[in-house]
């Protein structure tokens, strides 16, 4: 892929994020690209490519959002950028004149999205790549569900490599001073009553929440891993329940 690019654009500069995600996990990716696409600059060209649905009739995407573009298959792996920003405008990458030349079955990621990514480094508009689409395929939302005046529901949306849980809540969901006047998480039957700031205020072992580089709440244990302690999974969902109004 970077040796399509760079014979379209020699003068591309190539940034890779990141080498560690998993096989077919379309999840996984969307996360890493929604913690860290507004790290780039304005006119930066994303390619993600995880794509188990390579040589299908899954379409090929191209998506302006946030003064940066995305070039991908259509599985949902924007979608969560997309739901975030709330403005973008997305394509349909259908002339194959863009393409490399003959287009294998089950390497889309040279033969298609490299080659969309450098012709538009190169000076290639958004809209010369193919049709405008009104909607794509989406993953389940980030945005959580209110159970009642005392509980949200939430959902762990990744775990890192130290067993750390990423959920779906934010600070618009909660305050951190909440935790101080009662409120708690219940994963795994399991309630938390504890919030810190740093790691290295809370004691080894316990399980406890904080907010996240990523802008999330997150589930952590000193020194160990929360998911080898609580036994939760991606997906699973978790409530998030505020003291009683008085």
């Amino acid at each position: 892929m970077k040796g399509v690019i760079l014979s379209i654009n020699p003068s591309a500069r190539i940034v890779d994020i990141t080498h560690d995600t998993p096989a077919r996990d379309i999840e996984f990716a969307a996360f890493n690209l929604l913690s860290c696409y507004r790290d780039f600059p304005a006119g930066t060209i994303h390619v993600a490519v995880v794509d188990p649905g390579v040589g299908s009739n899954r379409r090929a995407l191209a998506i302006k959002c946030r003064r940066q573009v995305f070039v991908g298959p259509d599985n949902g792996i924007f979608s969560w950028i997309c739901e975030r920003e709330r403005e973008y405008r997305a394509f349909n990458v259908t002339d194959e004149k863009f393409f490399r030349q003959p287009v294998s079955a089950t390497f889309h990621g040279r033969d298609v999205f490299a080659p969309i990514a450098a012709v538009l480094s190169a000076g290639t508009t958004i809209d010369e790549l193919g049709p405008p689409l009104q909607d794509f395929v989406r993953l389940a939302p980030l945005t959580p569900s209110t159970l009642d005046d005392q509980t949200i529901e939430g959902r762990i949306i990744h775990i890192d490599c130290f067993g750390n849980y990423i959920t779906n809540l934010t600070p618009n969901d909660l305050r951190e001073d909440m935790f101080d006047c009662g409120a708690k998480i219940t994963i795994n039957n399991y309630d938390i009553v504890a919030f810190h700031h740093y790691f290295a205020d809370a004691n080894d072992g316990e399980p406890f929440c904080y907010f996240g580089s990523a802008g999330f709440l997150e589930i952590a244990a000193t020194n160990s891993s929360a998911q080898e302690l609580l036994k939760a999974h991606r997906g699973q969902a978790i409530q998030f329940r505020r003291p009683p109004r008085t």
